[in-house]
This record gives C-alpha cells, structure tokens and sequence, in this order.
C-alpha cells in the first residue's frame, strides 16, 4: 500500500488503514473460490469507519492489491514419491473491481450486490455440491484423495491431519474470515442478541421500566433436539476438538512422567 502511495510504510501507516473481510466459495466442480471485500481507513481514533484522506482512491487500493496477489506464494510440502513441493500462487481468474455506492445497469459492482453476494455464500457449504444427497464421482474422488494423502504421508507432516478435513474437500480455514476494525465484533453482536433476548422475554412479566440487564434469567425448561452432526462440516469440526483434547491430555501424561531436567533438555 506505501508503495502504491509513494510513501514509506511509517508514513502510509499514519494516514490509512487497510480493512478486510473475506468468504470461501465451495464451487459444484470441487474447487473453493474465495471472495474478499478489502477497503482502505483512514486514522481517526475519534470515529470507527473514518475516510482516508482526499486524494487516496480506489485506484491506489487496486493497485496494491494486484502487486499482492502477483508476489504471493506459498510453497507447498512435497507428497510421498514427489520430486518437490509444489508452488502456489494466484491464478488468472483473480479480478480486482472497485465497489460504488449505486444502483444502475452500468456493470458497476455495487454495495447492495456485494452484500447479497457475501451473504448467499455465508450460508453455502460443502452441502451444496451435493444437492442430490447423492455425491458426484468427481466429489467422491476429491474426497478419497484427501483420505488417502493424510494415510500415507509422514507423521507430523504437514498433510498428516489432512483426512479431519475430507467433508471440506480438503479446506482447514474457515468459510469466514474478516480484520477485527472491518466492522463490528462477533462479540459484541452476541452481547447486542443477548440483552434483546432478555428483555423481551423480561417484558412479558415485568413493565418495560423495572428492567434491568444486569439481571440474569434461567429458564428450566428442555426439549430434545436431535442427535448427530447436521452436515459432514460440523462433524469435522467436532473430530478435531476432540483429537486436540486428547493430544493435549496425552501430553500433560507424558510432562507429569517426565523431569523437569528431561524437558529442558529434549
């Protein structure tokens, strides 16, 4: 970004700040596309979402993030058998386009649209690529392929907990992710739903002014809701809780049989 402004990184630190929030796209032929929106702040510890300064435009965002996305690579571990790793990098559908504030049939990505867009994927998941119930022979393979790598890798490689992860066709991240000063915190969206939830519930048995949200309210009432994992995400989430807990409790057996002179110096 200092770059893109002709700046040093000290001095483009000072006048703006680069925000972001991006989404994972499970697509029906078994490829994730992600999609980001990335805006630029300026500093202003009086307001939230301040403006960056005049002069700084899209433009300059656009052009830092391709110079990114051409420099970005990540090697990849090699696989049994393999002569190397493997290089990663952008590929050619990367698209960079400039968000505006209107409706029209310009072709102009307008916000409306993003957020539509941002939201039919947050309630997409690897689900959808099966609308059948019936999987495809081409997902079914992805999926015998991410088993298959984690079996025969080495121990502690970086594919060795590939196989928690074949319900996501192989994807560990998250189909959400976002910088925290992008908008308002998970947290206090929670705590927003929880004092409505409160109140409401409050309001049938106490008038609207003898409430307080200091108060707490148990409800003593349960209902079944069901048993098992609602789709093979959930269930891969729940698979590596569970082999965390019992990695970290098999190595506080192994600390508590261990001295403290053996664990300094192994």
């Amino acid at each position: 970004m200092a770059r893109s402004l002709g700046l040093t990184q000290r001095a483009a630190a000072r006048l703006v700040r680069v925000q972001f929030a991006k989404v994972a796209e499970f697509q029906r032929r078994g490829v994730v596309h992600f999609h980001a929106i990335i805006r630029l702040d300026g500093i202003d510890p009086e307001r939230p979402f301040p403006a960056p300064p005049a002069g700084v435009t899209a433009v300059h965002l656009m052009a830092a993030i391709q110079a990114a996305a051409r420099k970005t690579q990540v090697t990849a571990g090699p696989l049994p058998g393999d002569d190397g790793g493997r290089t990663l990098t952008w590929g050619k559908q990367f698209d960079v386009r400039p968000i505006v504030r209107r409706e029209g049939l310009d072709g102009a990505l307008s916000d409306r649209a993003v957020a539509a867009y941002i939201a039919k994927y947050a309630t997409k998941a690897t689900e959808d690529l099966e609308p059948t119930g019936v999987g495809r022979d081409h997902i079914r393979s992805i999926k015998a392929t991410v088993r298959e790598l984690a079996a025969v890798v080495h121990s502690e490689g970086p594919y060795e907990q590939l196989h928690r992860w074949d319900g996501m066709l192989g994807f560990r991240g998250h189909f959400s992710t976002k910088s925290r000063r992008y908008s308002v915190t998970l947290g206090s969206l929670r705590g927003a739903r929880r004092t409505w939830r409160m109140k409401h519930l409050l309001a049938k048995s106490k008038p609207a002014e003898e409430i307080s949200t200091d108060e707490v309210l148990v409800i003593g009432s349960w209902a079944y809701a069901g048993m098992g994992w609602l789709t093979d995400g959930d269930k891969a989430l729940a698979r590596e809780a569970a082999d965390a807990a019992r990695q970290w409790r098999q190595q506080r057996a192994r600390d508590r049989n261990t001295s403290p002179y053996e664990r300094s110096t192994s």
